[in-house]
């Protein structure tokens, strides 16, 4: 009984971390394919997909997955179609969110999205109501070890246009174009998200971005 006992504990923990990771799968999936589709399918001249990419073979997706999700994109295979939409809301306490989704269905991407943010005491906003307060950056991220000075200089040199520390990690700021040249001068991961222009502005510092793409 015990034997039998250990091999469903195994069997339930590796049901549920492969359903995570086809979640993770299909989130990344979705996002190489709306790349694909706006930028083309060279990751050299689309910034965009070679993020994606990148941070899909990071979590081990075979690479016929990516190769057919790039297909997909650029139309040379059908597939899903996939809407690309930011939404502009507040938050509890009135704080701005800019969201951002990819679905197959608009209409109840809005109506989940609405009904999340009212249950927490938020709501949709109208077009441009917070969106002026955000900038599109890319973010680099590096463990806070090694020489501080030498890696802002070989950042900066490289493009950056902002490093700094925050608590145990190095943040380097970028933009959109200039990501992928000071990814590969020293980092370890990089994500772009949208930044909010009034802390670096106040704060003399870049402002934090949100990770990844909703």
């Amino acid at each position: 009984m015990a034997g039998h006992s250990k091999w469903k504990t195994i069997k339930h923990a590796k049901a549920a971390t492969d359903a995570k990771r086809g979640a993770i799968f299909t989130k990344l999936i979705r996002e190489i394919t709306v790349a694909a589709k706006g930028g083309g399918g060279d990751p050299g001249g689309n910034p965009r997909l070679r993020t994606a990419i990148d941070t899909a073979r990071a979590q081990s997706m075979p690479k016929e997955n990516i190769d057919r999700a790039v297909k997909k994109g650029t139309g040379e295979l059908e597939g899903v179609e996939y809407t690309e939409i930011t939404y502009e809301a507040y938050g509890p306490g009135g704080v701005a969110l800019m969201i951002q989704a990819l679905t197959d269905n608009p209409t109840r991407t809005v109506a989940d999205v609405r009904a999340k943010l009212t249950r927490n005491g938020g709501n949709l906003g109208t077009s441009g109501s917070v969106a002026f307060m955000f900038d599109r950056r890319g973010r680099i991220y590096l463990p806070a070890a090694g020489d501080e000075d030498a890696m802002m200089e070989v950042a900066l040199d490289a493009g950056a246009s902002d490093f700094a520390r925050e608590d145990e990690t190095f943040a380097i700021t970028t933009e959109l174009a200039d990501l992928h040249a000071v990814k590969e001068a020293r980092v370890d991961s990089a994500e772009h998200g949208a930044c909010d222009r009034r802390r670096r502005d106040d704060a003399g510092e870049a402002a934090r971005c949100a990770r990844g793409s909703g």
